[in-house]
This record gives structure tokens, sequence and C-alpha cells, in this order.
């Protein structure tokens, strides 16, 4: 099992959460990220984490995993590819659904066919199709809801 922590964002994190992210992203979907890796810096530090809540994986002093969320919906979630299937993303997602209103969204690309299938396990539904994103690639709205 590992021992691994979650800890709301700190700057002095920024690039290992950047380079975790851009290398996932990059697993997941197949195309190197449209972004600069100073960009990239800059919109974690000063739109995302402004706009959401922004919680970090530790493993040692080693960024594994990040979340951003507000109470209904999820902006990112992304677990290092060398983790995932360890339960981190669930654990992120419970975390998630414990300060919601009951009810979240989110979008994932549709070429990424594990996210699909995580979130689904965890009990999104799709409601939507073909969300236009910076990346040209068709996505998927999810939502998971209490009511349900």
């Amino acid at each position: 099992m590992l021992e691994y922590c979650i800890i709301p964002y700190d700057v002095k994190y920024a690039e290992p959460t950047v380079q975790m992210w851009r290398d996932s992203k990059e697993a997941a979907i197949g195309q190197k990220e449209i972004h600069s890796f100073d960009n990239h810096v800059y919109f974690l530090n000063q739109i995302l984490s402004q706009e959401y809540q922004v919680e970090l994986v530790l493993l040692e002093e080693n960024v594994i995993g990040m979340v951003a969320f507000n109470e209904s919906e999820i902006n990112q979630l992304y677990i290092h590819k060398d983790y995932q299937g360890f339960g981190i993303g669930t654990k992120l997602l419970d975390r998630v659904k414990a300060c919601s209103k009951g009810k979240i969204q989110l979008n994932t690309f549709e070429i990424n066919k594990n996210a699909q299938r995580f979130y689904e396990r965890n009990g999104f539904k799709i409601i939507g199709r073909g969300h236009e994103n910076e990346e040209n690639l068709p996505d998927i709205l999810y939502e998971w809801n209490t009511g349900e």
C-alpha cells in the first residue's frame, strides 16, 4: 500500500505538479500539451488555484496526483500514470463528493477510455458530448448526482 498524503496546493509544488499533469495528460490522450511549460505554471498559480480548490497528492515529496474542483465541478483530475489503479483517484473523488452540493459535473476526452471507465465506476453518468476544447478533441460531459 502506498503511503501518500493529500495537501492543499502550495506554489512550491507548481513545477512538479505541472510536469505530472502534462505527462499524465499526454499519456491519456496521445497529444503533447499545446501550452508552454511556463504558461501552464502561470495558469496553475494565477488562474486555476484562484478559481478552484486545488489539492495535491504527495508520495514523499513527489507530486503524483492533483484535483481542482469547486462544489459543483471538477476542472482537473490527474494521477501520474505510474500510480493509477491504487485508489488515489477514488480517494480524491470521495473528497470532492463530500464538498459538493450533491451534484458534480466534469468533462473528459472521448479518447481517454481509462477515465471514462473510472468515472462510470464511481457513479458518473454521461449527460452530453462534443464540448469544445483547446485540444480540438471530442469530449464527454459527465455528472454525478446523489439523487440517482
